[in-house]
């Protein structure tokens, strides 16, 4: 619930307070630091600092907020009894240090903190299961998605011991599991997760509320996974709407639906439409996280692969390969993201008769994706398409019709999930 009250700020009819806010933040910090020479100026106190952060992380403004954040970090850690203030900065560095991209600097404090609650507090206490939340998206972020479940496993757990499964409180945790589920390809399990969670989160946020057009921005995005694009695109510009009004019209917090847009024109042939949202995507996250960030690399990914599909090999190149190296550099080869940039650049390299690295980019991505996913995972199908096209320039005709043979049965398992899918839900 940490970052719902920090949206909480962001509703459209709240718009203007939250820059008044953002500017006053602003005015004290300067104060404060212009002050320190005086001796009657009051130092902030943790609490105070860590407002002060919050607020400048819900408008996405991760770098102002870091400086504030540590900082009640260090006067929490001054304090004599300081256990319950340090865990709760700590919990907020780890938030804000995911958004910028570090990772394991996200998940090393987000351990202290989680190991101080649990000093702090009963080990049943939802509070942990609030960080255990936060903890499983750093996780999700990193790959990890095994490790992700288990996160969130353990925080249903906890939450179920002091709430009925009906309670609301649940719907958000029922949300964060349906997202977890999507990129494992568990797409059945998603939509009854999100299912279970939408009525409730409408009904307690209201239908404009940012976090409740989220969410139908995530099942929008299930939707994509699953062809389902005029589905899809009925939520997602519900999503739009609303994001746009409040963040404005070039904040990054408003990529994610910006690129579901963009695969929706991709499948309704508006190849125009779908660059421009991909364009618009790309200078939004450079311009605010800047070109190193993970979600940088995977907008980059995004376009090289629009380019590839439109044909556009010599625009490609160049954003293939600079997705590929941010992604590498910011997540590791072993991630399932890093695992896509490697098979787009294959194909760049099957276009330009490169055979040999082709082969073995789709070795390391084939090799990625089996360890993080199972064997059915949808997103195991595009390296072994390449692989197929690289083993047909080969010549080699086995082995094409072997790669056909699995590509035809995920397509077929992910059929009839889609299939039951439909049954359970009417």
């Amino acid at each position: 619930m940490r970052e719902l009250k920090l949206f909480s700020l962001l509703r459209c009819k709240h718009k203007y307070l939250v820059f008044v806010l953002v500017f006053s933040a602003a005015l004290f910090t300067d104060a404060y630091a212009a002050g320190k020479t005086h001796a009657h100026k009051k130092a902030p106190t943790s609490n105070k600092l860590r407002g002060l952060a919050r607020i400048y992380m819900a408008y996405g403004d991760y770098d102002k907020a870091q400086p504030l954040a540590e900082r009640a970090l260090a006067v929490a850690k001054a304090a004599e009894d300081h256990d319950l203030q340090v865990s709760s900065c700590l919990i907020d560095l780890a938030w804000l240090y995911k958004n910028q991209g570090r990772l394991s600097e996200a998940e090393k404090v987000c351990r202290m903190g989680l190991d101080l609650q649990r000093k702090i507090y009963y080990k049943e206490h939802p509070y942990l299961a609030y960080t255990l939340r936060i903890l499983s998206s750093i996780h999700q972020e990193q790959g990890r998605y095994r490790q992700a479940t288990t996160d969130m496993d353990e925080a249903m757990a906890i939450m179920r011991q002091s709430h009925l499964p009906d309670d609301p409180t649940l719907a958000p945790f029922r949300v964060d599991i349906a997202r977890l589920c999507v990129v494992q390809g568990r797409f059945t399990e998603a939509e009854q997760y999100y299912k279970n969670a939408l009525d409730v989160v409408t009904e307690s946020y209201g239908p404009d509320h940012l976090y409740t057009v989220g969410v139908l921005g995530g099942i929008a995005e299930l939707y994509v996974q699953q062809a389902r694009f005029h589905e899809a695109e009925n939520l997602i510009k519900k999503t739009l709407a609303v994001q746009e009004k409040i963040y404005g019209k070039q904040h990054h917090f408003v990529v994610p639906a910006w690129l579901t847009m963009a695969e929706i024109c991709q499948a309704k042939n508006d190849y125009v439409t779908a660059e421009e949202f991909l364009k618009k995507a790309l200078d939004a996250v450079e311009n605010k996280c800047g070109a190193a960030h993970p979600l940088t690399g995977k907008v980059l990914n995004c376009l090289s692969a629009f380019y590839i599909a439109a044909g556009r090999y010599d625009e490609a190149e160049n954003v293939c390969r600079r997705a590929a190296a941010v992604l590498e550099n910011s997540l590791g080869t072993e991630n399932n993201y890093t695992a896509m940039a490697f098979n787009n650049l294959a194909r760049l390299y099957i276009y330009q008769e490169k055979y040999a690295e082709a082969q073995s980019l789709c070795a390391k991505a084939l090799n990625t994706l089996e360890k993080i996913f199972d064997a059915d995972h949808p997103g195991i199908v595009k390296v072994l398409e390449t692989l197929a096209q690289l083993h047909s320039k080969a010549g080699d005709v086995t082995e094409v019709a072997k790669l056909t043979s699995r590509i035809e049965s995920i397509n077929a398992h992910s059929q009839l999930a889609y299939n039951f899918n439909l049954e359970t839900v009417k």
